[in-house]
């Protein structure tokens, strides 16, 4: 007889036990020696035969349980042995005790469809509902209905001849085989069942010093003739072991049976599912009936095949037949929200008649890009059923060359081999023999790679080539520019994946913790996932996580860089956020240096509306557009105008990235010379300049990298606290000439004009803040240094003379305010003249000095001369010329020239808006005191009067 085919098998038989195997390979009439199979299947399975059919017997990974594990095994299986028709999931499960179901230990639970449910209810996967009730989300496939057919007569025919066929299947395979009947008997123990609120007591295996009188009284039962029981299994990822819990599961969906792996088969493979039942779902958990409930659950899966005709054809042009192919590593995942969108449009792309042979997915790595490709191969497996579907992971050039050899030899193209396997795949995919296929490329990002890897891609009409691509440029280049993108702040969606990855449910109960957790991982898929199984592994809260990742930005990256189990993601790769964009950061570096100097001059910065103007000088505009367009195909920054934003997290991936390679110094160094070059000085005209850069250059004064260069950096620094001063931001300069005064004192000593400076600027500061007395020591102290190192006659000693005669007046103190202002301003009326800006602001305070005494009209007197001197040496428009024409008008006000007033403080307000801006303080403060004027004065109409308050 010629050899056996993987395409000869079309019965699978699938177990989560080894002793569900070791029982399933008992029925079997006959076996067969093993095949060949692909490198990417890591099943083992036992071939044979059973009455006709050809059956294929799978096991999972030992200690490897649940229903994402069953859709991984059945996943390979399908994609290993293409013909597949029935699929039975034979083993052992725990049953439900009372009525209108008598179970016993041995019985035999087979599922079946009840109502609107399929057969195979997921148990822990749907709504919980406010009164208690469970709400299960989404139907499972069905059984075959072959399977559900051929049951239905075989049931008939027990009934009617009230025969017990199982027995007598058990009694001829243990007869057979004696090694068999010492472990797989019926065990001599009592089949116990307690009262469901009694638990198990001591932490052996059997109930020996549990409570006799908990024991419920049952009818008497032929319990060595195992019952078989038609109706609802309960599948999901836990161990069902709680007896109240089962009960009321049982009660709500009418479920008779519990266990784990079903749910995870029926979309991937219809199933029907057949259990032995070895225990009560409660604490007393019975592992002595396991082999024998394995085996009674066998006996009827044997028994039922022999009631199935077999469906195999003999005709030799079988193999020249089209076949359906299937070569996905992945189950479907049970987990996918969101994304519906893009998933449609996918579909409706790939098939189209007249639609793109190739199109791409692109998106920042972690987005989720390879589970949308994922969801749209699955449903288009369950939509088309003649599509052949190829997943080929482009992680190196070796995975590469192994898919496709696997390929070439799961079509059974003859003389196969990796030198020639992709040419042979393309030439294949290429005929009209290939049928309807298509093939996904996943993480097709090295642009080196498809330098040569591009010519083996097939062409034909029947086909399609999907690409998951991180890198935009070579997706355009690949599918010339047919793109769909993923965005990478889907708020929905995210919150969607939260929900489903947390298994402490009530976590979500708290809405805004769960916000600000999503907003520090940037709402990004891959983020979230990683932060759950972190949560769900140390059995933390929220809070908790949210807290570690605000510690220090390196908990942030540790956090961020801890690896986790994910059955969508490949195993061989390591799968958290930081290691993810690792590969990101070393393709870039590779294909653009100076794309790699832009991302890692923007790690230093603020990660949001970076000034194009800030970056790196001295670059010709075609490099800095071939590298900003670089880091924006890889989604690394987004572009708003003239500003970049760059991704929260990878900007700390970034800087992580920075500090391993022990260049964030290097960088840190670069970025205080650019900035000490780019930011302006503190001249009104330049405001706002300072304010784009002002963040930047306090996110980089933040960092301890920076403080160590801080005493290299006293002129950025000084010019960075001028400018919070002037826009009011008192707090943060102080802390900054603190440090500067420190600085200046260590290098120069306490009296230098630098450390004088530093030190008359922070009494500024204190002024500002009202803390007057303090503001008075300090000006004090200055005036005394510089009257002693510079003399009294020093522009620097009048500077500071003037400044405290201005707290003096702050103080009321205005005796000793008009003192020290006359000196003033006869020194500098001697030494600079009347017309200096020095001398006429000394003028203009000495004037405010005059007004706040009451000496009105010396004060409107000096008041003409100094906004006079000013108009005719600044200019009207000069914000000094402003003030003048400001405070001439209060005086005029107080002297009860109202007209007068009125018309002076409307010409400032209308400089000031045009000039400073309508919400500028000045202008304001002009604005709110000719509002009141008018109101007061009854000028003009209370509608003009409105009409200028909403202006303000």
């Amino acid at each position: 007889m010629a050899p056996f085919l993987h395409t000869d098998y079309s019965v699978a038989w699938i177990c989560a036990l080894p002793l569900e195997m070791a029982a399933g390979n008992a029925m079997l009439d006959k076996t067969h020696d093993r095949l060949s199979q692909p490198s990417t299947d890591p099943n083992a399975y036992i071939l044979g035969e059973l009455h006709g059919h050809y059956i294929v017997i799978a096991c999972l990974p030992a200690g490897v349980y649940g229903t994402i594990s069953a859709a991984n095994l059945v996943s390979h299986l399908v994609s290993t042995f293409p013909r597949i028709q029935l699929a039975l999931m034979v083993g052992i499960g725990g049953g439900v005790p009372g009525t209108p179901h008598d179970i016993r230990l041995g019985d035999v639970v087979v599922s079946r469809p009840v109502g609107k449910y399929s057969g195979v209810i997921q148990y822990d996967y749907g709504k919980a509902l406010q009164d208690g009730h469970f709400e299960p989300t989404g139907i499972l496939n069905k059984p075959p209905q072959t399977l559900l057919t051929h049951m239905a007569r075989l049931e008939a025919s027990q009934l009617a001849q009230g025969e017990n066929s199982i027995l007598k299947i058990i009694s001829d395979v243990l007869n057979r085989n004696l090694d068999l009947k010492r472990r797989f008997s019926r065990p001599n123990g009592p089949d116990n069942l307690f009262c469901a609120s009694y638990p198990h007591v001591g932490n052996e295996s059997n109930c020996l010093k549990c409570d006799k009188t908990q024991l419920l009284d049952r009818s008497p039962r032929d319990t060595a003739t195992p019952s078989v029981h038609y109706g609802l299994i309960a599948s999901g990822d836990r161990v069902m072991k709680d007896s109240t819990a089962r009960d009321l599961l049982a009660q709500q969906l009418g479920v008779i049976c519990f266990e784990m792996e079903a749910a995870g088969l029926m979309d991937e493979l219809p199933t029907l599912v057949i259990r032995g039942i070895c225990d009560y779902c409660d604490t007393h958990k019975q592992k002595d009936w396991q082999q024998y409930a394995a085996l009674t659950a066998s006996a009827f899966a044997k028994l039922l095949l022999s009631v199935v005709p077999v469906s195999r054809t003999e005709d030799p042009g079988l193999l020249n037949q089209k076949v359906r192919h299937w070569i996905v590593p992945f189950a479907k995942n049970p987990k996918f929200v969101g994304r519906q969108h893009e998933v449609a449009e996918l579909e409706k792309l790939i098939a189209a008649q007249d639609g793109p042979a190739r199109t791409a997915i692109t998106g920042l790595g972690g987005v989720g890009k390879t589970q949308v490709a994922l969801q749209v191969a699955h449903r288009i497996r369950d939509r088309d059923n003649e599509c052949s579907i190829f997943w080929i992971p482009c992680t190196s050039h070796a995975m590469v060359e192994q898919i496709f050899l696997n390929i070439v030899q799961t079509l059974g193209i003859p003389n196969a081999n990796p030198a020639e396997a992709k040419e042979q795949a393309k030439t294949y995919f290429s005929s009209e023999r290939a049928g309807r296929w298509l093939l996904i490329f996943d993480n097709a990002d090295d642009a080196e790679m498809w330098s040569t890897l591009e010519q083996f891609l097939p062409q034909s009409e029947q086909g399609r080539i999907l690409f998951t691509s991180r890198h935009l440029e070579l997706a355009v280049d690949l599918t010339f520019s047919n793109i769909i993108a993923i965005p990478d702040m889907d708020r929905d969606t995210a919150r969607q994946i939260l929900e489903k990855s947390l298994i402490q449910r009530d976590l979500l109960n708290n809405h805004t913790k769960m916000i600000t957790l999503l907003e520090q991982l940037a709402y990004l898929p891959l983020a979230i996932v990683q932060a759950s199984a972190y949560i769900n592994k140390k059995r933390i809260d929220l809070s908790t996580y949210s807290a570690l990742l605000k510690e220090t930005e390196k908990e942030a990256v540790k956090l961020l860089s801890e690896d986790f189990r994910d059955p969508g993601r490949y195993s061989d790769i390591q799968n958290p956020v930081m290691t993810t964009w690792l590969i990101s950061f070393n393709q870039i570096q590779q294909q653009n240096r100076m794309a790699a100097n832009y991302l890692s001059f923007m790690a230093c910065i603020d990660p949001r509306k970076i000034p194009r103007s800030l970056l790196l000088s001295q670059v010709a505009k075609k490099e800095t557009i071939d590298a900003l367009g670089l880091l924006s195909a890889y989604s690394f920054i987004s572009t708003d105008g003239t500003d970049i934003s760059i991704h929260s997290l990878v900007h700390i991936a970034s800087r992580n990235w920075l500090r391993e390679n022990s260049l964030l110094n290097y960088w840190v160094e670069r970025v205080a010379d650019q900035l000490d070059e780019a930011f302006p000085d503190d001249h009104y005209t330049n405001r706002a300049l300072w304010r784009e850069y002002l963040p930047h250059a306090l996110a980089l004064m933040r960092g301890k990298e920076f403080q160590e260069l801080l005493t290299d950096r006293t002129n950025l620094t000084d010019k960075i606290a001028r400018c919070l001063a002037i826009d009011g931001r008192f707090n943060e300069a102080e802390v900054l000439y603190h440090q500067l005064i420190q600085i200046e004192q260590a290098k120069n000593g306490a009296e230098h004009p630098n450390t004088l400076i530093s030190m008359a600027n922070l009494a500024s500061i204190y002024q500002s803040q009202g803390r007057l007395n303090k503001a008075e020591q300090l000006k004090l102290q200055v005036v005394e240094i510089r009257k002693t190192v510079l003399g009294t006659e020093h522009p620097d000693t009048l500077t500071s003379m003037a400044n405290l005669a201005l707290t003096f007046w702050s103080q009321g103190r205005w005796n000793k305010a008009e003192q020290l202002g006359l000196q003033v301003v006869e020194i500098r009326k001697t030494l600079l003249g009347t017309e200096h800006p020095d001398t006429l602001t000394s003028m203009a305070n000495l004037a405010s000095t005059y007004h706040d005494q009451g000496r009105l009209v010396e004060s409107e007197q000096l008041q003409i001369q100094v906004m006079k001197t000013r108009k005719s040496v600044l200019g009207v428009e000069h914000p000094a010329t402003m003030t003048s024409v400001h405070n001439l008008a209060y005086t005029w006000n107080s002297m009860g020239k109202h007209n007068k007033a009125l018309q002076l403080m409307t010409e400032c307000t209308r400089l000031r808006a045009k000039h400073l801006g309508p919400s500028h303080p000045n202008t304001l403060s002009s604005s709110d005191a000719l509002a009141q004027w008018q109101e007061t004065e009854s000028h003009g109409s209370s509608k003009s009067i409105k009409r200028l308050k909403r202006t303000v």
